[in-house]
This record gives C-alpha cells, structure tokens and sequence, in this order.
C-alpha cells in the first residue's frame, strides 16, 4: 500500500524526475528550466513551497508541489496546488484523489479558506477528475504573468 509523506531533502531527485514527466505530459518540456539545487533551496531553506510524495516500498507514485497564497476578500491564507502528478501507470489507484484529500487536510488544519489550482484546458481527463471531487471551474478571470526577463522590464516601463 502506498504512503503520503512530507518530502524530504533525499526525494528532489525523485521530484526533478516527476517535474520533467509532467512537463512531458503537458507538451511543456521546454520549459524545465529549474534545478535539483534551486527546488532544494525553495522547498527546505527559504519555505517557500511544500511537497508531499507517494512512495510504495521503494518506488515513487507520484507527488503534489503546493504554496500558500492568501485571499484578501476572505482574509485568510489559502493552498495553492501548484502541481499534482500520479505516473500513468499508477493512476486508477486512488493516489491523486489521496493527495487531494490530504491536501484538504492540511487547508482545514491551517484554517485556510481554499485549495485551488489551474488546470490545462485540453486536459480532459484532469477535469472530469477535478470536477468529480467538487471542484468548480472558475470563469471570467484570466491569469497574467511576468516571466523571466519581463520582471526586470517592467521596472523600466
């Protein structure tokens, strides 16, 4: 039976693996950019971000990269899923829906007042999955970033 855990310093390995399987499967392989260093430095010295990974003996299942963000309208800390990810051929076995609930856990814990996340919109498979567990998609709100060389730009502008 497989196991959610709080990853530890010895797993980036294993989430730079599941990082680049994802962007795999998102078509986003390009973008990988980060490093095992950089993750262990977010993740464990600054804590900027959590993982939880799924371990069956000595195999891991899959793993869930999370943040906490905050709502002003509802003056409370809320989780950000950044990423969740069960390798095919694990899937079908409950995992992800396992680390969604764990995921609830820590939000109810922390008093937090949401657990949200983004989801491709080809990604069909994912939002029959995130709808089947109560998840609303949200509508009318467009997601606008600054990337890269863009940070620096703008303080030009």
């Amino acid at each position: 039976m497989y196991k959610i855990l709080e990853a530890t310093r010895e797993d980036i390995p294993h989430l730079m693996e599941i990082i680049k399987a994802l962007a795999k499967y998102e078509k986003l392989e390009d973008r990988v950019i980060g490093s095992p260093k950089e993750l262990e430095k977010w993740l464990f010295e600054r804590k900027k971000a959590y993982a939880l990974i799924v371990k069956e003996d000595d195999r891991v299942l899959g793993s869930a990269i999370y943040y906490y963000s905050f709502s002003t309208f509802l003056t409370k800390a809320g989780i950000y899923l950044e990423d969740l990810f069960v390798y095919p051929e694990e899937r079908g076995r409950g995992i992800g829906k396992a680390l969604i609930k764990e995921l609830a856990k820590i939000a109810l814990r922390e008093g937090c007042g949401r657990l949200e996340w983004s989801c491709l919109d080809w990604n069909e498979k994912s939002i029959e999955f995130y709808t089947s567990l109560g998840a609303i998609p949200q509508t009318g709100w467009t997601l606008y970033r600054l990337e890269g060389k863009s940070i620096e730009e703008v303080l030009n502008k």
